[in-house]
């Protein structure tokens, strides 16, 4: 088979986003969590599925009024109200720190200020939460507010490494940066939604289904033969 080298990233981006469309199609763009609520489901989700990082948002939605009582909750209480979720220990804290963080630096428990703060100055002001990195700070503004942040999760750094559309030792950190400026911002949400979908289904961390991937042309991992090891 012939593998296609765009010329430049900026092409292949679009081919990769182009081809996963045809694929999956192209989800449009909603809100899924208030922006708090994204802040505090995203803490959750770190080292965990999607199914226990809801049961431990949803265990602290049901048992507290609002955010601000999980703020002034014991903290062995909010613990135990998210055990679903995994490495409560660590969580439990880092959820009440954020939000209190928020309250102290705004005077509520509130971040629709992000909308209409410029983007560098947004992801700045998130990523100065402890426990929130660009990963966290571009959900929140992609999810919550639509802005063009490209968030870069496993299977996204994954796939995208295997692409050669970020190179070999490139962080998922640093992977955000590049992403973001080689694609056009109104792809962001439905290729990292489709890229999320490809990495759980087809192009997986442990024997990827290279034979059936609708990538192949565009694919260093392909290329060098990796699938067939």
């Amino acid at each position: 088979m012939t593998i296609k080298t765009a010329s430049t990233p900026e092409q292949k981006y679009t081919a990769v986003h182009q081809a996963l469309i045809e694929t999956y199609g192209e989800p449009a763009w909603r809100q899924h969590l208030p922006p708090v609520d994204e802040l505090v489901s995203t803490i959750l989700s770190q080292s965990t599925s999607d199914i226990n990082r809801d049961k431990g948002f949803y265990a602290l939605k049901e048992r507290y009024p609002d955010w601000e009582s999980v703020i002034n909750a014991p903290e062995k209480e909010i613990i135990e109200t998210i055990r679903s979720a995994g490495l409560a220990n660590q969580k439990g804290p880092r959820i009440q720190e954020a939000l209190h963080y928020v309250q102290t630096e705004r005077g509520e428990i509130g971040l629709d200020f992000l909308q209409d703060l410029p983007l560098d100055e947004a992801k700045t002001w998130l990523t100065n939460i402890k426990g929130v990195g660009p990963k966290t700070a571009a959900i929140i503004l992609l999810f919550a507010f639509g802005r063009p942040a490209f968030p870069v999760d496993t299977h996204v750094h994954r796939i995208t490494q295997r692409l050669g559309l970020i190179g070999p030792k490139v962080t998922a950190d640093k992977a955000h940066a590049i992403l973001e400026n080689i694609g056009n911002p109104d792809t962001f949400y439905p290729l990292h939604l489709n890229l999320i979908r490809h990495g759980r289904e087809t192009c997986t961390a442990r024997n990827p289904k290279c034979m059936v991937c609708p990538l192949q042309m565009y694919c260093y991992y392909y290329q060098a033969g990796q699938h067939a090891s």
